[in-house]
């Protein structure tokens, strides 16, 4: 049988109108530049030429890498790091303000006998107890570097107690945002926490009786990093050199008032952890800086249990 033919000057059917590759009820004429398929104006994205689809967009993502601070760490828009740790020494002290007792539940000391109930008048022997790094509170270690002098506080400085976390904020914030920049968030608390750590350390070998609070070490490790990564790049926008001197002699002018261990504890701990960071080599760095970061780490550790050891031997609880 023959096939039917179309009447003579009747009109062909129109081919049905392009529609986006995700939207069937979608007609669209556009298409994407990377794959060719048309799409719709909530599908696609503004390319350098044309539109792409939001598919090819997201594989671009994927392929694209990520970039990187000079030492390895990832660009951030903004301090994150910086502005958490202010947050967080800032609400520590309002904590001291609300609950004085917070400076000897959580404040640096190695080995002391303390007041079961601070709130209380002792009566006799049972209302003390041995506290400290020594004896198991070993959180002292860094919960201590959130802490600072309050207006509550029994020592002369009481009443200048505010200057002590205003000037610590204050370098915190000027340090904190360059060092964090050219380090990255993981690499820059990695250098702060070790230098806090460091400061405690220092002050639990000399000073282990003393109570002590402040983010002081923490803040001198900060510029002893601070200090190595300027000589790597050899770009110093702080004055480094300056920085430094300006630091000692502070450390040397505050040593009868303020704890000159904490303050070169963390100074001698960021000096190293910034070298750890600065000079290793471009291949593998992230895991030579790791490992660096860790031996530090591990030399702290160590030197915390030798004087354990001594601590509790003194004290009988060997």
């Amino acid at each position: 049988m023959d096939a039917v033919q179309p009447a003579s000057g009747a009109p062909a059917p129109e081919a049905p109108s392009p529609t986006c590759f995700r939207h069937a009820d979608r007609e669209s004429y556009v298409r994407c530049t990377r794959c060719d398929r048309n799409v719709c104006p909530d599908c696609r994205r503004d390319a350098a030429v044309g539109y792409q689809c939001v598919e090819c967009v997201k594989d671009g993502h994927r392929t694209v890498r990520q970039a990187r601070t000079a030492f390895g760490g990832r660009i951030t828009a903004r301090p994150y790091a910086t502005l958490t740790l202010i947050a967080l020494n800032v609400a520590a002290y309002v904590l001291e303000l609300v609950r004085p007792e917070t400076v000897q539940r959580f404040g640096m000391i190695g080995s002391a006998l303390m007041l079961r109930d601070p709130g209380e008048q002792p009566t006799d022997l049972s209302a003390f107890h041995l506290a400290g790094v020594a004896h198991g509170e070993w959180y002292r270690l860094l919960t201590g570097a959130f802490l600072h002098l309050s207006p509550n506080s029994d020592t002369f400085l009481g009443p200048m107690a505010i200057t002590h976390i205003v000037f610590n904020m204050y370098w915190l914030w000027s340090l904190g945002r360059v060092v964090e920049d050219r380090l990255g968030v993981l690499r820059f608390l990695g250098l702060y926490l070790l230098s806090a750590l460091g400061g405690s350390v220092l002050v639990y070998l000399a000073a282990p009786h003393t109570l002590t609070v402040g983010a002081s070490g923490a803040i001198f490790g900060l510029a002893g990093g601070y200090w190595m990564l300027s000589r790597r790049q050899g770009y110093d926008p702080l004055g480094g050199n300056q920085m430094m001197v300006t630091l000692v002699v502070w450390m040397v002018v505050s040593a009868s008032f303020a704890s000159w261990q904490g303050h070169l504890g963390g100074l001698l701990t960021g000096v190293a952890s910034g070298a750890a960071i600065a000079y290793a080599p471009r291949q593998q760095r992230g895991l030579v800086q790791l490992i660096s970061l860790g031996a530090v780490l591990l030399l702290l550790a160590t030197l915390i249990y030798a004087n354990t050891d001594h601590l509790n031997v003194t004290t009988g609880m060997d």
